[in-house]
């Protein structure tokens, strides 16, 4: 028997029935790395590595998926992976694997480029970025999450003590389903003026004196921080929804302080 005869002779094991009458939510691959570009606010390309979790569901009667092309559907499209590509992606997905619901999570870091605030001098900041795309039903739903570094001065410790107040960093998570295309930047620029004060990669003395007194001038709680994002967040009509959390890694406890906002608006007739 020839290659060929071999090949058309395997049997398909996963294509076989399955008898327990058992549907599974979600199959597929998790955690494998990819080349994509990533297209910037101001029209440049970043080239980075991203970490993808693909899956689909499983009807009962399916006794498994095929691995192999959800790793096909990453290496078609050659790098050109985006947030405005995720509905080929996903419609792809789920039309390959005859599957009637697909989610694409893609997890990469994302560099901003940013001036001192008194000096000038340049320096890159990472944030971690989640891009997760789910359809259901040909109906599909974007997602953006973005954990955005700040600085949180504590407004009790800057009441009762003569002087100074104790500050930490602070971790602000958006995680925004969106209606229409939102920048990356527009979420950071957002937590970040709300924040007591932004971070920076590089600051010379004057810098660190104006972050310093900016982070004492505005003060804020882990619940001030999280309501002054969602108001923000209100105002945006591009969200639908929203998760934001704000973890201060608390620099007088050995704990963080934490809390969280959900909201749900009403879609747009």
């Amino acid at each position: 028997m020839n290659d060929r005869q071999n090949a058309t002779s395997m049997v398909d094991v996963q294509g076989l029935a399955d008898t327990r009458r058992i549907a599974i939510n979600r199959v597929g691959i998790k955690s494998i790395r990819h080349p994509v570009k990533i297209l910037d606010r101001s029209g440049g390309i970043q080239h980075t590595i991203a970490v993808f979790n693909m899956y689909v569901s499983l009807p009962h009667n399916f006794k498994g998926t095929h691995m192999s092309r959800f790793v096909e559907i990453l290496n078609s499209h050659e790098r050109e992976i985006s947030v405005e590509n995720f509905p080929i992606m996903l419609r792809e997905m789920v039309r390959k694997l005859e599957a009637e619901t697909g989610h694409i999570e893609m997890n990469f870091p994302y560099f901003i480029n940013k001036s001192a605030p008194v000096s000038g001098v340049q320096s890159l900041i990472d944030y971690d970025v989640t891009l997760i795309g789910e359809i259901c039903h040909g109906e599909i739903a974007s997602t953006i999450k973005v954990v955005v570094p700040v600085t949180s001065l504590c407004p009790c410790s800057k009441k009762i003590s003569e002087r100074g107040a104790h500050n930490q960093r602070s971790h602000v998570t958006v995680t925004a389903t969106i209606l229409e295309h939102v920048w990356i930047e527009e979420i950071v620029q957002l937590v970040e003026s709300q924040a007591s004060c932004e971070l920076y990669g590089l600051l010379k003395r004057p810098d660190e004196k104006f972050v310093t007194e900016r982070a004492y001038d505005n003060p804020k709680f882990v619940e001030d921080m999280v309501r002054d994002v969602a108001a923000r967040l209100n105002a945006e009509n591009r969200i639908h929804s929203y998760i934001v959390e704000s973890e201060n890694f608390e620099s007088i406890h050995n704990h963080s302080a934490y809390a969280l906002i959900e909201n749900t608006r009403r879609r747009p007739d």
